[in-house]
């Protein structure tokens, strides 16, 4: 065993990556990652203190949130990049350490003396001791399995909001709320003094904060780009050469419009960049043509025929094949060696794109795969714009049933099951969704009902935050007092750490009765799954019969 990782949903055997990971990582990759979230955590153990005498940094807690961020899967590849950010968190370790050691002195008069976990003192500049120290300091290095299920339950949570607070600080929203709780939370798990339900308690309280940091999220977005529109999105192609984005940060997209309008050529968006094309702002460019291809995983095949260059802006990437490696851009958290990287945005400055559109202008067009349509921008602006008349629809019966299959698309022969639900579901049920997980059932024609079509597209995984304001407004607008009474069953498919803050947030709201699939994680073990079972009547997916009958609380014949 040369690294260990359970993170994600296609964790090898459903145990656990021992050798290289299902996700194309490296083990020398993966055992920096655990050495980065070490030292993450022994910054998290002065800021926690620092924050309980008045000390806040909101520079290191950035900081924090971009290295957990960097960590989710299907990020960044590159082990020069772990390393300089190895050094760059020992190097706010320090700072901090000594500004709360200054002001612990100041305040009370004394040295502080405490003992403290060893992520809060160790240190080496030695980049071999980096890899060494790094194989110690994984996820196995707890040794109680329930204690360590729940440390890392908790401590992906946190990377999904740390995901969601860094889309929205480059749009100018924060909260030091937010920020403070991701220390809090690596804290947690460094305190060996803390008990199996103490830290369940932190984890229901990370469900508490994802909300909140969806919501800033949300609020970032609406109120730089406005508020999705119901769209016919393009999924042909032009004649032009083009640049296809993927991910999903929307400052990018906006920039690199910006930069490559009236150059001749066109941009596309991918996977979970497709809900880009319903928000007003964007829908100025008339060289912004729609969306190419499908969900992540089908990149390797979509990147290939799409001839000009890709742009990865978050989380997706599939480390890419030499035939269109020279294509590939990243940017931000994003990386894997060998490919091209565009910096930071510089204060008051955008990024450059010059590279890329250059690039883009040598190209042939892509290749077309599919012609038609898509239907996306149903987010909460738009659903509650017609609250009305979907009460109305309840009330009378011709909604019986709101499905929630929200959440992350997959590899696994097994999704075909959302698929498969999606297409089996009564004329009288409608799909609320996010997330690429839609990717199986988005191009299905299910008509509609009453003018309301059967699938309503949120968005992204990052506006997630609709979903729980739709049901927040049938709650208003039916007079139900509990979230459960509500007509919605959900059936979420997760991947990667985002959905688990998902999650979390739903579980914070007193969802219960969740179907949680294709596997249940990995990282859950027996006794932190029957917890869940027991409080929240969480459940793996069934077969497409047993859980339409379940859904739908009745007999429901499956073609």
């Amino acid at each position: 065993m040369s690294m260990f990782c359970f993170q994600c949903q296609e964790a090898s055997k459903n145990e656990g990556c021992t050798v290289v990971g299902v996700c194309g990582k490296k083990d020398t990759t993966a055992n920096l990652q655990d050495l980065l979230i070490y030292v993450l955590k022994g910054i998290s153990v002065y800021g926690n203190k620092a924050k309980e005498i008045g000390i806040y940094d909101e520079e290191t807690s950035l900081f924090i949130a971009k290295g957990l961020f960097s960590t989710i899967t299907n990020v960044n590849f590159n082990d020069d990049k772990f390393i300089e950010m190895i050094k760059e968190a020992l190097s706010y370790r320090d700072s901090l350490k000594n500004k709360f050691m200054d002001a612990y002195k100041a305040k009370y008069g004394e040295e502080f003396s405490e003992e403290l976990p060893e992520m809060a003192t160790w240190y080496s500049d030695d980049i071999d001791e980096f890899y060494k120290k790094g194989e110690e300091v994984g996820v196995l290095a707890t040794k109680d399995e329930d204690i360590r299920s729940l440390r890392e339950l908790l401590t992906y949570g946190l990377k999904g909001i740390a995901a969601y607070v860094e889309h929205a600080y480059v749009l100018g929203e924060k909260s030091d709320e937010v920020f403070s709780f991701l220390q809090e939370g690596l804290a947690a798990t460094t305190d060996d003094s803390l008990s199996a339900e103490e830290l369940i308690g932190v984890i229901l309280k990370t469900g508490e904060v994802a909300v909140k940091a969806m919501a800033m999220l949300d609020k970032a977005n609406t109120s730089t780009y406005g508020h999705p529109e119901p769209t016919q999105v393009n999924i042909g192609v032009k004649k032009r050469p083009g640049i296809l984005v993927s991910g999903h940060d929307l400052k990018d997209l906006e920039e690199l419009l910006e930069q490559s309008k009236d150059k001749g050529v066109d941009i596309y968006t991918h996977g979970e960049m497709l809900p880009a094309n319903t928000y007003p702002f964007f829908k100025k460019y008339d060289h912004f043509v729609g969306n190419y291809g499908n969900s992540w995983w089908e990149q390797t095949r979509e990147f290939e025929s799409f001839n000009g260059p890709i742009l990865m802006t978050t989380n997706c990437l599939v480390p890419p094949k030499d035939s269109y490696k020279d294509r590939v851009y990243t940017t931000g958290v994003v990386g894997f060696p060998g490919v091209k990287h565009i910096e930071d945005r510089k204060p008051g400055q955008q990024k450059d794109f010059s590279a890329i559109i250059e690039h883009a202008l040598k190209c042939e067009p892509p290749t077309e795969i599919e012609t038609g349509t898509i239907t996306s921008g149903f987010a909460r602006n738009a659903v509650l714009s017609v609250a009305d008349k979907v009460v109305d629809a309840v009330n009378s019966g011709a909604i019986k049933k709101f499905v929630v299959m929200a959440g992350c698309e997959g590899r696994h022969k097994t999704r075909d099951y959302y698929k498969q639900l999606a297409q089996e579901l009564p004329q009288d049920a409608v799909i609320l969704t996010a997330g690429c997980a839609k990717y199986r059932y988005n191009k299905l024609d299910l008509g509609d009902i009453g003018g309301i079509p059967r699938i309503l597209d949120a968005g992204q995984c990052n506006d997630s935050y609709s979903l729980v304001v739709i049901a927040q407004a049938l709650m208003e607008a039916t007079g139900v007092k509990d979230i459960n009474e509500l007509p919605i069953s959900y059936d979420i498919a997760w991947y990667e750490q985002k959905a688990v803050a998902v999650l979390l947030a739903l579980l914070h709201l007193g969802v219960k009765g969740i179907r949680l699939g294709p596997t249940l994680p990995a990282f859950l073990s027996p006794n932190v799954v029957k917890v869940l079972v027991e409080n929240f009547d969480i459940k793996p997916i069934g077969t497409v019969a047993e859980d339409l009958k379940a859904i739908m609380g009745e007999e429901v014949v499956v073609e």
